[in-house]
């Protein structure tokens, strides 16, 4: 069974940093492309980032050079590195797969950017 738990949001000042880690089970990690997706009140889910399993990344241009994903296959994790935070970050952020089996997808975890 496929899992991915994510952690690390919370309320952070316009500026501030978070960082998000999804610790996944069920697969086997490190041939899989990970991806962060968040989604905004009233708004469609959109890609943040992706990492593939050679580690080739790509982000969405409005978190290009303030947001940087990265893996850890040993621990079987990704991270989401999030500097210069800007209230239009907020949101639910979620970790998520395409497998076999279909897309998985974490729980999400809250990041709230405000002062």
């Amino acid at each position: 069974q496929v899992q991915l738990v994510e952690s690390g949001g919370g309320l952070v000042q316009p500026g501030g940093s978070l960082r998000l880690s999804c610790a996944a089970s069920g697969i086997n990690f490190k041939i899989y492309t990970m991806n962060w997706y968040r989604q905004a009140p009233g708004r469609q889910r959109e890609l943040v980032a992706s990492i593939t399993s050679s580690g080739d990344t790509n982000y969405v241009d409005s978190v290009k050079d303030r947001f940087t994903i990265s893996r850890d296959n040993a621990w079987a994790r990704v991270y989401l590195r999030m500097n210069n935070l800007k209230p239009e970050d907020t949101a639910v952020y979620y970790c998520n797969t395409d497998t076999r089996w279909g897309s998985r997808w974490g729980q999400g975890t809250q990041v709230t950017v405000s002062s």
